[in-house]
Formats: C-alpha cells, structure tokens, sequence
C-alpha cells in the first residue's frame, strides 16, 4: 500500500498517512504538516505494543515516545545502553525483553504512576550525568551536592 504520504520522519519506514496532514509549497520546495503529531505518534506506539515482536526502529520509536535514552532503557530492562543500542541497530531483542517493553510502554501509555515515576526519575538521573560532584568537609562530616 503506496498511497498517501510516506511518513519516514518518525524513524519507522513502513508508515503511511492516508489523511492527517497538508502539503505547502515553500520557497525551498514541498513541505509537509501533520495535523496532531503527538496524537499520531500515540496512535503508532499503541499500534507497536500490541504486535507480536518489534524490529530496531519500533524499539527505537518506542523508547523515544517514553523520552528515553538507550541508558535509561537499558537500565530499566537490566542490560547495558550498548545492548540497546544493539538492538535498534540490528533488530534482535530478546524475547523477555521485547514483551517487557511492550508491557512498559502500555502502562507508560495509560498513566500507571510508579511506571511514568520510575521512567521520569531515570530520565532525571541521565540529565545528571554529566553533573560534578562537589565535596567539602564541614562539621559532621563530608558533605557532598551536584554542580553543573
């Protein structure tokens, strides 16, 4: 099914828009608008976790609709952010993995609180990394805090 707009921005190459968007002539060449973006791409992970196994761009998709990165991912399913990026690239998960996933994003999706806590607080943590760690001694003891 070729019919419609092609939509490849989302990083998945097998989507197609039959309707949902304009095409405007700029002066730098045919530019495209989807109406509900965001509504879109919720419509497409749903459609995602609810299919038998993801390939790398779904996992991709997926992860990136949670506002994930591959170390937050990895450390939510146990593995190193090198296995996730493995599996974007290559397309071969393991099956736990996959149906963990797709389980999370399904909760992520209708709001489960420690789920969406849990993701919120591991992307707040990756955020971090690159934070020093300022140490001083004071009365008491060491004290310690983050610094840009």
């Amino acid at each position: 099914m070729k019919k419609g707009y092609h939509y490849t921005e989302s990083g998945l190459m097998n989507v197609w828009l039959l309707n949902g968007y304009t095409i405007r002539k700029t002066k730098y060449g045919a530019g495209v608008s989807i109406h509900d973006a965001d509504g879109l791409h919720r419509a497409l992970a749903r459609m995602l976790a609810n299919k038998p196994k993801l390939t790398g761009a779904e996992v991709r998709f997926l992860r990136k609709e949670m506002g994930m990165s591959q170390r937050g991912l990895g450390e939510l399913l146990g593995v190193t952010d090198q296995a996730v990026a493995l599996w974007e690239r290559k397309g071969r998960l393991p099956k736990t993995a996959d149906r963990l996933l797709r389980l999370i994003y399904i909760e992520h999706d209708k709001g489960n609180a420690p789920i969406v806590s849990f993701i919120e607080r591991l992307n707040e943590l990756d955020q971090k990394d690159h934070e020093h760690i300022i140490a001083e001694t004071a009365k008491g003891g060491w004290k310690t805090h983050l610094a840009a």
